[in-house]
């Protein structure tokens, strides 16, 4: 196999990926991929926004709804780290052109299910493309980041020194390795395992079935969060979400009589587990959404994406219901990190949704995705600075060549790595089950 060396190398373009790389030094090679195109990663797709701390009063509660969303299994400390950092992360994102709503010179806060106060920052209702995008731009404007779109990984590089790279597969098949003095794996959930699923197919887990292949640690693997309004649609693929803001400026839910049956600014799950029982109640594959309650010039301006998506479905929502139905949304377990996103591996980091730090607990509170990502990759691309001159690349580049065979059945690898993931979810589960005995 031919090979490529790097300093750091990042698996993924979301804004996890990118988020840490515009942290490292430019005097840092950084080599990202990406297995589709740059801007299909889930982070494009986040809908309702970003949190922020609003001020020192509003602490208490941010940190008390994120626990409670997280059914208090949350790691406490991951949490204030995440909330602490908010305001940072807001305003870099600002002076890195992202475009937050605001009014009179100042920042606009919406609200969402499990939040006992608004406090989520948005761009209409596209803040993962408005975000994301403004950070795939800073960072293709530097001349240290080199992204190489429809390239795959397919395997870790390791030895007794930990992690120095990976096995990937160009856009024309063909095996090389990527030697790297850290690995950064930023390459997103498990969605297209399931389906249906808000997310694109392509994001299948695959860095999770090499941690499971290689003995690095996991965490909470079996914490899928279903979320609960996506728009129903008998067309194959990906489902499209119905932002959870939508809610939170006053959209309610209906039974097949177009009656109102529970508290919409619940906690995703426990609304879920609402929207079934509701559906199974009325013999029915979806629930009734209605948008009657805001103005049709807040629809049109605060969700004109959604609204444009409904339209060519079919439906109306400043004039009518819309069917909706859960759907697989997140994954809150994953790679387990400490607080700096290092796995059980040396020299081996995970951030976004491939990691599991803690913040989420068992259930994530909405618009806590973009922030925790950021804010973790960041203290991953600070701690690889703190520690790239423990690194020879020399040493790197003289080891010896890996074997092609294990690599050459892209489809038999790739059903491998599903039923490898898929049979530890259910491991996990079973695990539980027995716990609660």
């Amino acid at each position: 196999m031919t090979k490529k060396e790097t300093d750091i190398l990042i698996v993924g373009t979301g804004a996890a990926g990118l988020y840490a790389a515009l942290h490292l030094p430019g005097e840092m090679r950084v080599l990202m991929i990406t297995k589709d195109d740059v801007d299909r990663s889930d982070s494009f797709l986040a809908q309702g926004g970003m949190c922020m701390l609003r001020d020192e009063a509003d602490y208490e509660g941010y940190f008390e709804d994120t626990m409670r969303a997280g059914h208090y299994e949350n790691d406490p400390e991951a949490v204030e780290i995440m909330i602490r950092s908010s305001q940072k992360v807001a305003q870099e994102l600002l002076d890195f052109g992202v475009e937050f709503e605001q009014e009179n010179g100042k920042l606009v806060f919406t609200r969402e299910g499990g939040h006992s106060r608004p406090r989520i920052l948005f761009h209409e209702d596209v803040t993962g493309r408005e975000i994301t995008s403004k950070l795939l731009a800073r960072a293709q404007e530097r001349d240290n980041i080199t992204i190489l779109d429809h390239t795959m990984m397919l395997d870790v590089l390791y030895d007794d020194i930990g992690c120095y790279g990976i096995v990937a597969r160009d856009p024309d098949g063909k095996l090389f390795e990527i030697r790297a003095g850290y690995t950064i794996l930023a390459c997103g959930g498990l969605g297209g395992l399931y389906r249906h699923t808000t997310n694109f197919r392509h994001i299948s887990g695959d860095a999770l079935a090499i941690a499971i292949k290689h003995g690095i640690a996991l965490e909470h693997i079996d914490y899928i969060q279903i979320h609960p309004t996506t728009l129903y649609s008998e067309k194959p693929g990906r489902r499209f979400l119905i932002s959870e803001s939508v809610r939170g400026e006053g959209a309610i839910l209906l039974n097949k009589d177009k009656q109102r049956f529970c508290n919409e600014l619940q906690p995703r799950d426990v609304v879920t587990a609402e929207i079934h029982k509701q559906m199974e109640k009325d013999g029915t594959p979806f629930v009734w959404l209605s948008m009657e309650r805001i103005p049709e010039a807040e629809i049109r301006s605060h969700f004109p994406n959604i609204l444009q998506q409904c339209l060519e479905e079919g439906y109306d929502p400043t004039r009518e219901c819309i069917p909706v139905v859960p759907a697989q949304h997140y994954f809150m377990g994953g790679i387990k990190v400490n607080h700096t996103s290092e796995t059980s591996m040396n020299r081996l980091y995970a951030v976004g949704e491939t990691s599991c730090n803690g913040v989420h607990g068992k259930n994530r509170l909405a618009s806590n995705s973009l922030l925790e990502s950021m804010v973790f990759a960041e203290r991953a691309a600070t701690d690889i600075t703190g520690r790239f001159s423990e690194v020879s690349m020399e040493e790197i580049k003289s080891k010896p060549e890996v074997s092609s065979e294990p690599y050459q059945d892209l489809t038999a690898l790739k059903e491998e790595y599903r039923q490898l993931v898929l049979d530890e979810i259910e491991t996990e589960k079973n695990k539980r089950k027995e716990q609660k005995k």
